[in-house]
């Protein structure tokens, strides 16, 4: 099912054929750099189960990223939904790209298109992205998107706190 179209990329529901695509995004250390590491196929066969569930609990998730002049799945961005950040419940834009994608401005693309879909269609009033203080590159995309710093955030098991950037709906 398609969520959304821009100029460039077609964002839609995760189906089984994008496990090779989403194994070449989550296999790679230098997409994963920020992330959790490197994840095996199994895990990511996984994920993508729970982003079918995600689309019936919540009505979002994360969506396959495709590339519309290949129909070729070059990541994902979307919605996850997390109860607890800094004591509140939020939901954020999360996004990450194949390598070969990078620079090229479809993160921002994409992540503009979310931030419109959540704010117009699902009427959220706050959106949030939590993004490793490292990554440059990943808030640039953010701040692209007009999401401002507002405080850092630290889970469990992890060894530095993470930037939450946020757009409030106008």
């Amino acid at each position: 099912m398609i969520v959304l179209e821009t100029d460039r990329l077609i964002l839609r529901y995760f189906q089984d054929q994008d496990g090779p695509a989403m194994d070449r995004v989550f296999g790679d250390a230098e997409v994963m750099r920020f992330g959790d590491g490197v994840q095996s196929s199994t895990w990511v066969r996984n994920w993508l189960r729970d982003c079918l569930d995600k689309y019936e609990q919540y009505g979002y998730g994360p969506w396959a990223v495709i590339k519309k002049s290949t129909l070729e799945s070059i990541g994902y961005c979307g919605l996850f939904y997390f109860p607890d950040v800094n004591g509140s419940p939020e939901v954020e834009v999360g996004y990450r790209l194949a390598r070969q994608f990078w620079g090229q401005g479809y993160a921002t693309e994409a992540v503009l298109a979310v931030r419109d879909y959540a704010f117009q269609n699902l009427e959220l009033s706050r959106l949030i992205a939590m993004i490793d203080p490292g990554n440059v590159a990943s808030i640039h995309v953010a701040e692209k998107a007009g999401m401002r710093y507002e405080s850092d955030v630290m889970f469990d098991g992890f060894d530095h706190p993470d930037r939450v950037y946020v757009a409030v709906r106008s």
